[in-house]
């Protein structure tokens, strides 16, 4: 008695589900913003240019904030042919505490971001922290949405880091707050290699 039941209510969600595929029939590029405290943003980004580079498409990286720290990723994004590149030349920002120095860093990375938004060959963008850029007040949030919002109609974007602004999520297709419940940080682990860096 207890298999017919299962059978009969996975048979139910099975059908709740092929109808849903069904009814998903919009074909375009779509922002997904992945913010929250918890750790796996920029990681989960990384997954999605995996994907791309599975089907052979063109990818654009940039990263804002974690510019000059070397990275296991960085290592391997820069030997692939189907990657672009562009990391703000400051590292952290509290790291310089020279905020001309950090706008002017910040604007020139977005210069090259904006080439890949503009860039219809390029099929997926990684604007990796971006999030800090806006609520720092190094870049104007309403240019990145403009941009945003004329980039190529295929162009997949992914957007990265804590405390997303409302336009950011209103203008996501997807949005996914990363809730931090433990880190290995604060019992005085330091970064490890292929985790952390």
């Amino acid at each position: 008695m207890f298999d017919d039941q299962y059978k009969a209510r996975m048979q139910r969600k099975k059908e709740h589900i092929d109808s849903r595929i069904e009814e998903a029939n919009i074909d375009k590029g779509i922002i997904v913003l992945l913010t929250g405290n918890g750790k796996g943003k920029s990681s989960s980004s990384l997954g999605m240019v995996c994907r791309a580079l599975g089907y052979g498409m063109k990818v654009g990286i940039a990263k804002f904030l974690k510019g000059v720290q070397d990275t296991g990723e960085d290592a391997f994004l820069a030997k692939q042919p189907n990657v672009q590149t562009a990391f703000m030349k400051t590292g952290f920002t509290w790291d310089t505490q020279d905020k001309e120095y950090d706008t002017a860093m910040a604007i020139e990375t977005w210069s090259k971001a904006q080439a890949y938004l503009e860039d219809e060959s390029i099929d997926l963008v990684v604007l990796d922290e971006l999030t800090y850029m806006i609520s720092y007040k190094y870049l104007d949030e309403q240019q990145i949405l403009n941009t945003l919002q004329n980039r190529p109609k295929d162009q997949h974007v992914v957007i990265t880091g804590r405390a997303a602004s409302d336009g950011l999520i209103d203008i996501a297709d997807t949005v996914s707050d990363i809730k931090d419940i433990k880190h290995a940080f604060r019992e005085n682990i330091k970064a490890q290699k292929g985790i952390d860096l």
